[in-house]
């Protein structure tokens, strides 16, 4: 892992791969561990430079002040063409998995020349808050249970950790595999305030951004390869989210991992692979 100055900030990323290989962009949902290294190195195998990277104010990007981001949603886009071009070997490959979904839709839309394929796994084409009347919104009942729970000591490494672990199991993913990611987002996480704590973990940042204008009207001017991955068991952003998505961008590709709810489980990792592998 090392830091590449991009768009004017510092972005956190980690290669896998040949350097001369055709590149594949990873955009965190908010850190690179959102996406597992089994599918990073399958990728790599199948012939790829793949690339994951923090977003801003997580993993060892530049952080800020997380409570009150003086950066917006197309910023955010801004970085990943910018990191494509300080990179080296675009067009590139872009993928992002939960709000780094929403990061990749802006990107490709407003920086087209900078992507010559897209990947959304686990996100929805609307910003945070209440979505659109055709979408299925965030599962209340998972909902009250995941902010039910009392905050964690974010100076206490352990009770975070537990923290992640249970939090996963409410969503339905595995609670081992949580528990093991959060242990190495703590770690990467530069100090123990709150604020960079839970933007580490829990994407809270990302509800704060200035997330306009809108950008689902725009999904059918996408005209690059595209792949839709979903879990049929995702309780934040449920599987219609994903279905609106390949239905609005023209020849989009529908993976619906029936076994999988918000994270790509290790068990997916050769299927997701093999698919966007198969986008060129």
């Amino acid at each position: 892992m090392t830091t590449v100055h991009a768009n004017g900030v510092d972005l956190g990323i980690e290669s896998f791969g040949a350097d001369d290989a055709p590149l594949v962009l990873l955009a965190g949902g908010t850190t690179m561990l959102s996406w597992p290294d089994a599918l990073c190195e399958r990728l790599a195998a199948g012939g790829r430079r793949v690339v994951r990277y923090d977003l801003r104010d997580s993993g060892e990007s530049t952080t800020a002040d997380p409570d009150a981001p003086a950066y917006t949603l197309r910023d955010l886009a801004a970085d990943a063409a910018a990191l494509v071009d300080v990179l080296g070997g675009g067009p590139a490959h872009l993928a992002g998995i939960g709000v780094g979904g929403m990061v990749a839709q802006v990107a490709v839309l407003d920086h087209p020349r900078a992507f010559s394929a897209l990947t959304l796994a686990g996100t929805r084409a609307v910003a945070p808050g209440p979505p659109d009347d055709d979408l299925p919104d965030h599962d209340e009942a998972t909902m009250s249970r995941m902010f039910g729970q009392p905050m964690p000591d974010w100076s206490d490494r352990d009770a975070v950790v537990e923290f992640t672990a249970a939090g996963a199991a409410i969503l339905g993913d595995d609670p081992a595999a949580a528990r093991a990611t959060g242990a190495r987002i703590w770690d990467r996480t530069p100090g123990t305030a709150p604020p960079v704590q839970m933007a580490n973990h829990l994407g809270m940042v990302f509800s704060k951004l200035d997330c306009t204008p809108r950008w689902r009207e725009r999904l059918p001017r996408i005209d690059i390869p595209t792949l839709v991955v979903h879990g049929r068991r995702d309780l934040f952003f449920p599987v219609g989210n994903g279905e609106a998505i390949a239905r609005e961008i023209p020849g989009a590709r529908l993976l619906v991992l029936e076994k999988a709810a918000t994270a790509i489980p290790d068990a997916a990792a050769g299927e997701v692979a093999d698919a966007m592998l198969a986008l060129g």
